[in-house]
């Protein structure tokens, strides 16, 4: 009896498509049977390797020695900061010596001697009257309200010889007018011809207005040196002819000059 035996072909079963990334899991498959739960990440691409140990369970047995040695690479640290070493080095290096010493230039300043102007100085020695060495004092009365002067002179009318009013009035001249004055220091009007007659022992009023009252009238052609001329508001010592002495007014002094006021009224006392 013939026994016929088939055989039937056999087939490989099909396999998976082989890749780096297939072989790169069975390697590491292959290394954790090895290894234990140690897992290995390799980063090509900036050629660092760092591992990591998977935490291993408490049951799980502890490494060995022989296991973590060797397990980290090391780190080249000259490499990693050679680039920064580098630009230091490349760097300007300043450096002083410890007895440097500083100067400074400083402009020469030249100074100059100021030329000496000198001022000569003329004084001129003049002899002059009393009424153009002494001051006037500014000042306001009621005697001197007329604001007229008459034609000046220092000269000594010859009526004053003798007359004993002219002659003290004439010790005066050019004494300055102030305002209220009845003494040598300074006179008005009303106050100088008071002053003069009281000297003879005669007392008048003290206001121009006073004068006039104590007075009595006389004219013109009966007028003597010595006696009083009276304006309103003014007093003045007749001195013969047309001359008169008196007080002007503020900024004037005791002179004689010609009689100025246009009806003026004669009065005798005594």
């Amino acid at each position: 009896m013939t026994v016929s035996t088939t055989t039937g072909a056999r087939h490989r079963a099909a396999r998976r498509p082989s890749t780096p990334l297939t072989e790169l899991a069975s390697a590491a498959t292959d290394q954790l049977g090895t290894v234990g739960r140690r897992t290995a990440v390799v980063a090509a691409s900036s050629g660092l390797v760092v591992s990591m140990l998977g935490a291993s369970p408490a049951s799980a047995a502890a490494p060995t020695d022989d296991t973590v040695t060797g397990a980290l690479a090391a780190v080249d640290t000259d490499a990693l900061t050679a680039s920064a070493k580098a630009v230091l080095a490349s760097g300007p290096v300043v450096t002083a010596p410890l007895d440097a010493e500083w100067t400074l230039d400083a402009p020469v300043v030249k100074t100059v001697k100021p030329k000496v102007v000198k001022t000569v100085t003329v004084e001129r020695t003049q002899t002059v009257s009393r009424s153009t060495v002494r001051t006037a004092a500014d000042a306001g009365d009621d005697d001197a309200n007329d604001s007229s002067d008459g034609s000046s002179s220092h000269a000594i009318p010859q009526s004053v010889s003798g007359n004993a009013v002219l002659e003290i009035a004439a010790r005066y001249v050019g004494t300055p007018y102030v305002s209220g004055g009845s003494a040598p220091g300074g006179f008005d009007c009303s106050g100088f011809v008071g002053y003069v007659y009281k000297q003879l022992g005669i007392s008048l009023p003290r206001t121009s207005g006073g004068i006039r009252a104590a007075g009595h009238v006389i004219s013109r052609s009966e007028a003597k040196p010595g006696d009083i001329i009276w304006t309103p508001g003014h007093v003045a010592i007749y001195a013969g002819g047309n001359m008169q002495i008196d007080a002007p007014r503020p900024g004037k002094t005791i002179q004689f000059r010609g009689i100025w006021q246009r009806s003026p009224v004669f009065l005798r006392v005594g």
